[in-house]
């Protein structure tokens, strides 16, 4: 049989990265797809594990070919999915997790029957602004950058299937393997409705 497709997605900050390791770590029927970017390797990214450093002529020629299954850009810099390496998994009766934007979210959708859509909200803005500094990585200009990036991005929560809360880590994965184990069993999960907070994530201080 087949295996399942998930698409994990999040605005920058809100732990998708770390949920979605640690769900793979504890489930040894489920593996993350390995996207390929244009981005430059920070220095403790391995290739292969986090991405798949590529450059831009390499990517754009994977595009132009239709050997990426989604790609898109998010500041300056591309990002897609082998197509081949999501159908060779699913052919091997194993699930995967694609974590991307919503942008390669809705691709992947328009192309797939079944893509099970999992989007990760931050407790607050205030607590995403927190992790996005906590980074230690970007500058103010692109900490306020990416916090508007990332309120755009949360208008597409919507979009998807479920919509979990990553306040306490332990209890935001417990509900990600639960979403999982639940489609395994070719049923919807029943999860705590978040539309309060979605609201207000979107409206503001």
């Amino acid at each position: 049989m087949s295996g399942l497709l998930f698409v994990v997605s999040a605005p920058s900050g809100a732990g998708k990265t770390s949920l979605v390791r640690a769900l793979v770590e504890r489930d040894s029927n489920l593996e993350v797809s390995v996207s390929y970017t244009t981005r430059p390797k920070r220095p403790a990214e391995v290739d292969g594990k986090d991405y798949r450093f590529v450059d831009h002529a390499t990517f754009n020629a994977m595009a132009r070919a239709g050997d990426l299954l989604e790609f898109a850009t998010n500041f300056g810099f591309d990002y897609g999915t082998s197509r081949a390496r999501v159908q060779e998994a699913q052919a091997a009766g194993r699930d995967v997790v694609l974590e991307i934007d919503w942008q390669g979210a809705q691709q992947v959708r328009a192309q797939l029957d079944r893509a099970i859509g999992v989007f990760v909200l931050p407790p607050s803005r205030e607590a995403l602004r927190t992790r996005l500094e906590g980074r230690a990585q970007d500058g103010p200009e692109v900490i306020e950058r990416r916090m508007r990036q990332a309120i755009d991005d949360m208008t597409h929560c919507a979009e998807f299937d479920y919509a979990i809360v990553n306040d306490d880590f332990e209890d935001a994965l417990a509900t990600l393997a639960a979403i999982v184990a639940a489609e395994r069993r070719g049923r919807r999960a029943d999860l705590p409705d978040v539309t309060g907070l979605y609201r207000e994530l979107l409206r503001g201080p």
